[in-house]
């Protein structure tokens, strides 16, 4: 069967992970894993390293245990990052060959963006993982890009889901005082980049009524910048469009939430959806 004949997997399609395992730490594996399945499926995983090193003793199991085929590079010179140029005539060849319909690229260096740019400009959208310090140019040239420490570890959403029923009736008590309306988080209100997309994104998808669905804002935001709402420290758009105050948040007749820039004073009282 021809490469272009190959079914698509996945709701997504086929994604191709490639994963900088000296800046990614082995414990993400099962969080960037999960948070890809939204998207299609990683059955192209490989992780490239010196597994000769003792910093990447961690990994081997971790290899095993989640179908990761490492890629074995030396470093040739000293002060030369062997790894990255490997990752990238993979990532170059794979476009070419396998063509996945997607690629991930797990690492905190920003001499990816090249790369990042090269996979996009050919049609490919391409997902990010890295650490708080990974440079903006790659954060901003990924189609969607996550901090690592915004991911949940699905072995621990497991525990909590087993844990004692005292414990979840404890939670249950709680659940109306943590249920209240947050305050407005003024450091959102003040990060001028993530209002202009916002408000752009409400803009981008208002109504006749000066209201928005928020799935659509939330959409419109996405195309505009890789920008995810935990790298925040919230859940979803909806919090987030919450978080900075600037915003009113309300219920449709559809049960669908909408989302109105408080500046437009001739939006209507309600949506009408």
């Amino acid at each position: 069967m021809d490469i272009e004949e190959k079914p698509r997997g996945g709701p997504g399609g086929r994604i191709a992970l490639l994963i900088d395992a000296d800046n990614v730490s082995h414990t993400k594996i099962a969080g960037m894993l999960a948070e890809l399945s939204k998207y299609g499926t990683a059955n192209i995983r490989r992780a490239y390293g010196d597994w000769a090193k003792p910093a990447l003793k961690g990994w081997t199991d971790k290899l095993h245990d989640f179908a990761i085929r490492p890629i074995q590079q030396f470093s040739y010179s000293a002060g030369k990052n062997a790894t990255d140029i490997a990752l990238v005539i993979d990532a170059m060849e794979l476009l070419y060959t396998q063509r996945p319909d997607a690629f991930c690229l797990a690492s905190s260096d920003g001499d990816f963006t090249p790369l990042v740019m090269q996979l996009k400009a050919n049609g490919h959208e391409v997902y990010g993982f890295g650490e708080r310090k990974t440079p903006t140019p790659f954060v901003n040239a990924c189609t969607t890009f996550l901090y690592l420490d915004s991911l949940e570890d699905p072995s621990q959403q497991a525990a909590a889901i087993e844990a004692p029923e005292a414990s979840s009736a404890a939670k249950v008590k709680a659940q109306p005082k943590a249920a209240a309306e947050k305050p407005a988080d003024k450091s959102l209100a003040q990060n001028t980049k993530l209002v202009t997309i916002l408000r752009g994104a409400v803009e981008a998808s208002v109504r006749e009524d000066g209201w928005a669905l928020m799935s659509a804002a939330g959409s419109a935001a996405k195309r505009q910048a890789p920008i995810d709402p935990r790298n925040y420290g919230v859940k979803n758009f909806t919090a987030l469009f919450t978080g900075t105050g600037l915003f009113e948040i309300a219920k449709g007749k559809n049960g669908q939430s909408y989302v109105a820039d408080k500046r437009n004073k001739d939006r209507a009282q309600r949506p009408g959806g």
